[in-house]
């Protein structure tokens, strides 16, 4: 047995950091897609799409460099990256800049969803992980919900955006002077046991769930504000005020994740979830005003949060020799579902079709519930 180098409360802190960021990279556009609309044009639109490739990015690289360097070092330059990207999306105005800022952004931001989940997989034992990611995921909403409630309140979006980054240079100082998990014996990240991974059905099926995931919460945190704003008599300010409960329900069904997948187990946990979020969307669908937008958001919020701490705890524990590259096959597939989503609703708002949005939304929970039952069974198997 190896000896332990590393403080498993330290790790946490700055796992929890780094998560709180990617909360901001990913909310990044939603409260000020309009703002930059006004100013570079239609094209804005296509921002969320760059932002989501660099995710993608970032997701590729991620699990094959932390099983065989270890996590400190990508998490220092990821983080200076997303650092980067959030300082070129306060001082560019030019759509060529803004597409590079946000691909930094969202390559930064990519790797430290990743590894944030992997080292927190790493440090716990089965018993407390899926309830430390659940918690590791609310401090997903903190960041997101942070970035919302300042762009609520502060008109010039670039002092929220300097403060973040002066909070996110602190911590890349605590980053710096802490340990983290060695890296994976090298027998284990060779290619040929990377690849091999693919064969498992349960990661595989895993991996099409959080696309799935992934395409809803991509989508929904990049053009729900323009979604009330355009459809709805409430306007920017109160759009981005809703904003904030989308945060505030996933915060709320996060915490105490552990505690009800004990009662009711992982199937049981995500149905009665999901469930939740396909009544907000129907809310969603038919509200007309800032109370309902409030409910329906905090609804749909609540709802999707079970997901990805759900399914990370369970490749987390079928693949530990390779958790970070299992979690990177499945976050890449995911993310190639926020790519998707993101891409054909940015194109249907270009033309002002907004009723796409609530139709891709329903679409995905429905998929989502349809597959979880199988990805469990297969996911029996493999343990």
């Amino acid at each position: 047995m190896t000896e332990k180098t590393y403080k498993t409360s330290a790790v946490f802190v700055a796992a929890c950091a780094g998560m709180a960021f990617f909360g901001v990279a990913m909310l990044s556009l939603g409260p000020i897609l309009g703002k930059l609309g006004a100013l570079v044009g239609e094209g804005a639109h296509s921002l969320p799409s760059t932002l989501s490739i660099g995710i993608i990015l970032g997701t590729v690289i991620f699990g094959p460099v932390v099983d065989k360097f270890g996590y400190k070092g990508l998490l220092i330059a990821a983080s200076v990256l997303a650092l980067a990207g959030l300082q070129g999306l306060a001082r560019f105005v030019q759509l060529p800049l803004l597409h590079g800022s946000m691909f930094f952004l969202g390559l930064g931001g990519g790797i430290l969803n990743g590894l944030t989940n992997a080292v927190v997989s790493d440090i716990y034992d089965d018993d407390k992980r899926s309830g430390r990611l659940g918690v590791l995921g609310a401090f997903y909403c903190i960041g997101a919900l942070l970035w919302t409630l300042l762009n609520y309140f502060i008109a010039d979006y670039n002092v929220p955006l300097n403060a973040i980054s002066i909070v996110m240079a602190l911590f890349i100082v605590f980053f710096c002077v802490t340990a983290f998990p060695k890296a994976k014996p090298s027998e284990n990240v060779s290619l040929s046991q990377s690849l091999g991974l693919l064969k498992y059905p349960a990661l595989l099926l895993f991996a099409v769930v959080l696309f799935f995931e992934s395409g809803f919460e991509g989508c929904s945190g990049s053009f729900t504000v323009e979604f009330f704003d355009k459809t709805t008599p409430m306007g920017t300010k109160a759009a981005t005020l809703a904003m904030t409960w989308f945060t505030v329900g996933m915060m709320a069904g996060r915490f105490p994740l552990g505690a009800i997948m004990r009662r009711l187990k992982a199937l049981g946990t995500l149905y009665t979830y999901l469930s939740v979020a396909l009544a907000g969307v129907v809310v969603f669908t038919l509200c007309n005003g800032a109370v309902g937008a409030g409910i329906s958001m905090a609804l749909i919020g609540f709802g999707v949060g079970a997901t990805f701490p759900v399914v990370l705890n369970y490749i987390g524990g079928a693949f530990r020799e390779q958790s970070g590259t299992a979690m990177s096959i499945a976050i890449f597939i995911a993310l190639l579902g926020q790519f998707t989503f993101n891409r054909l609703t940015g194109n249907a708002f270009t033309v002002g079709r907004y009723a796409t949005l609530p139709a891709l939304l329903v679409t995905a929970i429905v998929a989502m519930m349809c597959i979880v039952p199988i990805a469990l069974k297969y996911a029996k198997n493999t343990k």
